[in-house]
């Protein structure tokens, strides 16, 4: 060992550390104290390894994230063919899709026929999705080009005639709305789907069943057999469900579609973690076309921001817009039909959803003082209007329709034209200055962008010509290319009035069964002493005890209001549902008892009582028959069953 050693490191003698010199002093083996720097290095390496699989693992999501959105773009020509007729989204503002989903049955000749016709509408402004279904048996004009009316016919038939392109023009010629996505899905994807999310948790408001016993050829339908209550279905009981018809109509089918898309969203937003996302994203891209405006593809960015809006839309900020005054009949092929009148309401309730109806509801059904307004009225709104799309008369046209709409239009002082000032004469988006210093200027200018659809809000009126042209109103608009000579439909309060609980008490009929099953159940039964008038215990299944989740036990009490709607309470000692995690609001009332409310819109959807570990649930039909003040008036009236 040292100077003497050789020096070509063999391992057998090392060449000391330090300058080659006459006499070196060291220590070998290393004293215990190096245990430290052991440590360390060991730790770094340890963070050294895991950064490079974080980083792998990083660019692998990224890959994949990336690959699976290029997987669902269109591939059909068919489909890049409606790609080039949709509206161009724009970056932060409300856009729309229509939702296809096509199929045929086994053994069935002929094209696909479309069971599923649905717009989505995401608005990340108020931080709203709204939804209409159309029954596939409505009768409407049939488009198969845009603006030529080829016959008059059942929605569905667009589809089948005219592929992905029908139905995107019978669509947006019946509705008007401008769509800036389509997807198109069949029944294969949306089983993988939901198997893939290990099912979707959905409540089942009654039994579903039917085995064609005893039907001709000519009359049968799909088979179902899915008993009541809140329950995980997988994807062929999943698909049963929102297509069942048997025994209802398409009114129901359409809400039974549209309570699954509320379902897959509450599942996603409370139990789907970030690695179940690859799998999920895989079922999905082997089965689903999505087309995008301009024919533009597709950009991972979209998909994760309308993702993110959707996992983090406020409690009461899915709304579900109806087609009402349907009518049926039976004359050569069933059908059914309403007043154009009707469908233009639920278009503007789907447009324009009024985000404060909940809390509004609320209030009036619980019979406190309404929320303070937020918003001022338009009559409180002084507003400028310029021409910055060079299309004479724009301005002009564009103050008229905010005079029809009760705000207090201006012209810039002195009769200065109303022309945007240079260097700036060309707006692509419209523009809505307000101004800070106004009590309400910003809610003013949201107001207004809402009306123009694509608009954009600044604060403050820039200094010189244009802050002399508003002349010391409170907003300024300058109308761009995006402007139209139409305005948005404004949101319609739909809070419905204060009515007595239609209800009556009936401690009894429901005591019995429940009586029967108290030792089968781990928690306190609650009986309902108030029931809705008109309903009594269904002659099908009016109870089902059954296990939930594999470890807690649950209970459905099923009544039925008429031929077509039911309402339930459902008990359990299970606490985690999705279902439970999307409340709107929490209110202890005069009882003294705290419930959790459920709105969709203005109506109330489902109230939860929380006692002694078990939640008990008030649910609705699945149209929100039963007013808001019944709902109420049967929570309240839920007692302990007494002891035996």
């Amino acid at each position: 060992m040292g100077r003497g050693a050789a020096a070509n490191g063999n391992g057998r003698a090392v060449l000391s550390a330090g300058a080659l010199s006459s006499m070196t002093r060291y220590e070998q083996p290393r004293p215990r104290r190096q245990g430290l720097r052991l440590v360390g290095r060991i730790l770094l390496w340890v963070v050294g390894v895991l950064t490079m699989v974080a980083a792998s693992l990083g660019g692998g999501v990224y890959l994949f994230f990336h690959e699976s959105v290029k997987a669902v773009v269109a591939r059909s020509p068919e489909a890049q063919i409606a790609a080039r007729q949709l509206n161009i989204a724009l970056p932060n503002q409300p856009a729309v899709a229509l939702v296809i989903g096509h199929d045929k049955r086994f053994g069935e000749r002929g094209p696909s026929r479309s069971d599923t016709v649905m717009m989505l509408r995401v608005d990340p402004e108020t931080e709203a999705v709204s939804m209409l279904s159309f029954p596939r048996d409505l009768d409407v004009p049939i488009l198969c080009q845009p603006g030529v009316v080829r016959f008059q016919g059942k929605i569905n038939a667009a589809f089948s005639e005219c592929g992905v392109s029908g139905t995107l023009n019978t669509v947006r010629a019946l509705t008007n709305v401008p769509i800036n996505y389509l997807i198109t899905v069949n029944f294969r994807a949306f089983k993988q789907v939901v198997n893939t999310l290990g099912g979707v948790w959905i409540d089942v408001d009654r039994r579903y069943f039917n085995d064609n016993s005893g039907l001709g050829a000519g009359f049968r339908y799909a088979t179902i057999d899915i008993r009541p209550g809140y329950q995980r279905l997988n994807g062929s009981n999943a698909l049963d469900f929102v297509r069942y018809r048997h025994g209802d109509n398409d009114l129901y089918r359409s809400a039974r579609q549209q309570l699954f898309v509320k379902a897959v969203k509450e599942q996603l937003s409370d139990s789907v973690g970030a690695f179940d996302l690859p799998r999920i994203v895989g079922a999905v891209t082997q089965n689903v076309q999505i087309v995008k405006g301009g024919n533009k593809v597709l950009s991972g960015t979209e998909v994760l921001e309308y993702a993110v809006l959707a996992y983090k839309l406020p409690p009461g900020h899915f709304f579900q817009s109806r087609i009402g005054g349907l009518t049926e009949s039976f004359q050569a092929e069933y059908k059914l039909s309403t007043d154009p009148a009707n469908i233009q309401d639920a278009v503007r309730d789907f447009v324009s959803p009024d985000v404060e109806a909940p809390e509004k509801a609320a209030a009036v059904a619980l019979g406190r003082k309404l929320p303070a307004r937020r918003a001022p009225r338009p009559r409180e709104v002084s507003v400028v209007v310029l021409n910055g799309n060079g299309v004479e008369g724009a301005a002009a046209s564009a103050s008229y329709l905010l005079s029809e709409r009760g705000y207090q239009t201006l012209s810039p002082p002195g009769n200065a034209p109303a022309n945007a000032p240079p260097p700036r004469t060309r707006y692509f988006r419209t523009e809505i200055y307000y101004d800070p210093a106004r009590a309400k200027g910003k809610l003013a200018a949201q107001g207004l962008a809402n009306l123009f659809g694509s608009a954009h809000v600044t604060r403050g009126i820039p200094p010189g010509h244009l802050r002399r042209l508003a002349g010391g109103a409170m907003t300024l608009i300058v109308v761009g290319q995006t402007f139209h000579n139409t305005l948005a439909p404004a949101p319609i309060d739909k809070t419905p009035p204060r009515r007595p609980a239609n209800v009556r008490k009936d401690p009894k009929e429901s005591a019995a069964l429940l009586r029967s099953v108290r030792r089968r159940v781990d928690f306190r039964l609650m009986v309902p002493t108030i029931v809705e008038r008109g309903s009594n215990l269904d002659t099908d299944q009016p109870l089902r005890i059954y296990k939930i989740n594999k470890e807690h036990k649950a209970l459905r009490l099923v009544f039925r209001l008429n031929a077509t709607e039911y309402w339930g309470i459902q008990q359990t000692d299970w606490d985690g549902a999705p279902v439970l995690s999307d409340k709107s609001f929490t209110h202890r009332l005069k009882d003294g008892r705290t419930y959790d409310f459920y709105y969709s819109g203005p109506q109330l959807h489902m109230v939860v009582l929380r006692y002694r570990g078990a939640t008990y649930w008030v649910v609705n039909t699945l149209v929100d028959t039963l007013s808001n003040e019944t709902m109420i008036a049967i929570a309240k009236g839920l007692k302990p069953l007494p002891a035996k």
